[in-house]
């Protein structure tokens, strides 16, 4: 580049975007590790450089770009540091449900809780390490050392039960 050339001027613009952008998207992308971030720190790094033009030297523009890029990271990390410190102080318990559906809810959950601790042993402890333990009917039959179509049969039975006395769950 010579050094009449103008930051102002949109050829040389150009020149400075074509010769950088890939740098800058890299270094960003690099520390972050967010593609969106990275392309969009580069447009809002090269928009404030069009902005500024007058006021930055042709041969500081590269330097120009990279702390400004720098800088819009930087603020990106704090924002997010303030996001998760703000989450962390929410109750974890917050929702959006009505108070009706949290009690319908509730009251749900001791009716299946009641019926399944009255499921007779065999297929409660079938349907809970299905349901629960997300074990697959092969593994519960050779963890209860008995065929997979008695476990077939166990949970059968007991979701049987658990339709009469709840309905379709």
């Amino acid at each position: 580049m010579k050094s009449r050339d103008s930051t102002c001027d949109q050829n040389s613009f150009r020149k400075l975007y074509e010769q950088h952008a890939d740098a800058i998207r890299n270094f960003i992308f690099y520390k972050s590790g967010n593609t969106a971030f990275a392309e969009d720190t580069v447009q809002e790094s090269y928009l404030r450089l069009w902005k500024k033009c007058a006021s930055v030297p042709f041969e500081k523009a590269k330097s120009f770009l990279f702390t400004v890029a720098n800088h819009l990271f930087l603020d990106r990390l704090k924002h997010q540091k303030v996001q998760l410190k703000f989450a962390a102080q929410q109750p974890a318990d917050s929702t959006n449900e009505s108070p009706e559906f949290l009690l319908e809810e509730q009251e749900f959950k001791q009716k299946l809780e009641k019926v399944i601790s009255a499921l007779p042993e065999q297929q409660r402890v079938v349907f809970l390490m299905n349901r629960i333990d997300k074990m697959k009917y092969k593994d519960i039959a050779a963890a209860l050392g008995i065929s997979q179509k008695a476990v077939e049969k166990r949970m059968h039975k007991a979701l049987l039960i658990l339709r009469e006395q709840i309905g379709n769950i």
